[in-house]
Order: structure tokens, then C-alpha cells, then sequence
């Protein structure tokens, strides 16, 4: 079974100072240890020896593991055997060493001769103590790993779980277009088929079009801002059969913007709330405008009307709350949508720039 079998993370400081702590515990239960057997305390001399010994030759063992996971760890996933071998050949390694430096501090401290490679008893002993200890951190660390691996697994099981979950929210909300706006649309339709024909053919080319830009779902959550603004120009023409000359459309868009991305179908419904509530009673003379341009790093949306302001409390309309649960969706809290009544009439949107 191959697997990514990395045991020690984290700063390098950290580490050490945890493998300290772990090589004092294991020095004091050698001393206990030993004190069993002896029926007698150690000196504590001796005391604070083992504990030297045991810091140093812990440390020596956990950073040659260090190393080779930091270092010399192959790329491609090894098995768990290979793992296991070069897991105790670093604990022997480090065992090695430690034992060295540890009677080569003694030496410095005590002024005594240091002979390298004279300690083969305490290797022995040395040897069955870290094979026992190394074992038990191993099942440890092994079981640490798998729990944090099975944690991890959780989390990204959850997290595409989130994303699906989202994904649909947003081709349900993409798939919805205002019921009174298909009610009003097939009743100029069904006027017209009388008194022009190829109007009403038009018209209902431009309907099917709006409509199959709105339900497919293959396309993404995002699209230009260009073939947006396209989908808004279908959608006057069509109000444009009801409106008729009431009504006058402007739209100002800065070039550097038409390739960039916002949310589907997210212009089309604030340009309905506008011609719904602000100019649907409007005899003549109404003005609606729709201007995107970039401030900073935000892209702003403006859409502009000269019917009545909005009112204190606003009551959500089945655009407006679809396009704020999309962004929402989308965003969280990163964009900025206002109704603003002063100097002039518009509902201020601000987007990241895709």
C-alpha cells in the first residue's frame, strides 16, 4: 500500500523542543526503571546523566528522521514497508550518533578523554530501549497520521459537497426568469401576431433566446460582460413592444470591461426591477441607463432610472432577491450593493474584477 507517510511537520524549533520534552519523559522512566530494579534511588547524578543521554539520543533519532523526510524523501509515494525500513534505519542511526555526542558532551563537562566507537555495552542497551520506544511512537504517529488523513478526507467530502450544493443553487436561481415578465411578453405576442406578424415572429425568436440563455445549464456560473449586456438588449427589445416609445435606453460601457467575467444573467433582472418599479407607470419622457465601469480593482454597475425613488422599506421583488442570493452565492461578503435615491435615482453595484 503506498501512501504519503510524513510524521514530522511543523517548525523545526517546535519540533525539537516537543522531542525534548519526550526525551526527558523517556529519561525519567529509564530511571525509574532502573531505581526498580536496584531497590534504590539513583543518584542524582546519575539522574540528570540518563536524562542528558536520553534529550541527545531522542533528538539525534527525530531530526535524522527530520532530514530524511525534509531531504532525501523520494517524490513518488513509497510503500508502508519501505517506510518502515528507512524509519528504523534513521532510528539507528540516530541512536549512533546520540550515543557519540552524548559521551563526547560528557567528556567536555567532566575533562575527561572522549574515545570515539568505545561504548559497545551501552549500545546494546541503548539499542532494545530505542527499538521499544521508536515502536510505540511509530503506532502512535501511524495512527495520528490516519486520523488526520481520514479528517482531511472528511473535509474535502464536505467541502465538495458545499460546492455541489452551491453549483445547484445557482443553476436553480440562473433558470429563473420573472413569471410576470413571460405572462406580459406572450400576451404583447399573442396582440401582435394580428396586426404584424413579423414583429411577433421577432419577438418570439428573441424570447426563445433569453429563455435558452437563462436555462442552460451546460454554460458556467460566469459570463462576459459583453454577452450580458447582450442578453439585456433582447430583453428591451422584447419590453420594447409593450413600452414603446415611453421610454428611451442608454448604455455606457468602458472597453476594458466587455471580456471581463461577472455572474450569468445578473444585469437582466436590476434592468427589470427598474422598468417594473420605477418606470412601468411612466407616460412619457422615462429614462433608463446602464453604466459599468471600473474604479480601483472593483467593477461598478449602475442602473439608472428617472421614475420614483425607492422607498424606505423595500420590498424584494423576485429579481432583486435572485440576485441577491446569487451574489451571495458567489461572493459572500465580497461585493457592495446599494439603492440610492440622491443625487439621482440607481441601484449601485460593486463586483471584484474577473
Amino acid at each position: 500500500m503506498k501512501g504519503d507517510y510524513s510524521y514530522y511537520s511543523g517548525s523545526f524549533l517546535k519540533l525539537n523542543r516537543n522531542n525534548a520534552a519526550i526525551g526527558v519523559i523517556v529519561g525519567l522512566c529509564l530511571c525509574a526503571v532502573q531505581s526498580v530494579f536496584r531497590e534504590r534511588i539513583m543518584a542524582t547524578k546519575d539522574i540528570l546523566m540518563t536524562i542528558m543521554f536520553s534529550i541527545v539520543i531522542t533528538l539525534s533519532i527525530t531530526n535524522s528522521v527530520y532530514l530524511y523526510q525534509r531531504f532525501l524523501k523520494p517524490k513518488k509515494k513509497v510503500n508502508l514497508w519501505q517506510f518502515i525500513l528507512v524509519y528504523y534505519v534513521c532510528n539507528l542511526l540516530g541512536m549512533f550518533i546520540g550515543v557519540e555526542l552524548s559521551y563526547f558532551f560528557v567528556s567536555l563537562i567532566f575533562h575527561l578523554k572522549y574515545v570515539p566507537l568505545a561504548h559497545f555495552n551501552d549500545y546494546k542497551f541503548t539499542f532494545i530501549v530505542v527499538l521499544i520506544v521508536g515502536t510505540i511512537i511509530y503506532f502512535y504517529m501511524a495512527q495520528k497520521a490516519t486520523m488526520n488523513a481520514q479528517i482531511k478526507e472528511k473535509e474535502l467530502d464536505l467541502a465538495r459537497l458545499k460546492q455541489l450544493k452551491t453549483q445547484a443553487e445557482l443553476q436553480t436561481l440562473q433558470s429563473k426568469i420573472n413569471p410576470h415578465f413571460l405572462y406580459n411578453s406572450l400576451n404583447s405576442i399573442a396582440s401582435l401576431i394580428h396586426e404584424d406578424a413579423d414583429k411577433a415572429e421577432d419577438m418570439t425568436l428573441k424570447l426563445s433566446k433569453l429563455f435558452r440563455y437563462s436555462i442552460n445549464s451546460q454554460q458556467e456560473n460566469m459570463a462576459l460582460v459583453k454577452d450580458e449586456m447582450e442578453i439585456v438588449n433582447t430583453y428591451l427589445d422584447i419590453e420594447k413592444v409593450r413600452f414603446g416609445d415611453r421610454i428611451s435606453f442608454n448604455s455606457s460601457i468602458d472597453n476594458n470591461l466587455l471580456d471581463k467575467r461577472i455572474p450569468r444573467f445578473l444585469i437582466q433582472p436590476l434592468v427589470e426591477n427598474a422598468l417594473k418599479h420605477g418606470l412601468n407607470h411612466t407616460a412619457k419622457n422615462g429614462i433608463l441607463e446602464v453604466n459599468l465601469k471600473q474604479q480601483n480593482n472593483k467593477l461598478i454597475i449602475e442602473v439608472v432610472d428617472n421614475g420614483p425613488p425607492f422607498p424606505d422599506e423595500l420590498n424584494m421583488g423576485y429579481g432583486m432577491q435572485s440576485t441577491y442570493d446569487k451574489l451571495n452565492l458567489l461572493y459572500g461578503e465580497g461585493y457592495e450593493m446599494q439603492l440610492i435615491n440622491t443625487p439621482r435615482k440607481h441601484i449601485f453595484l460593486s463586483l471584484p474584477i474577473i
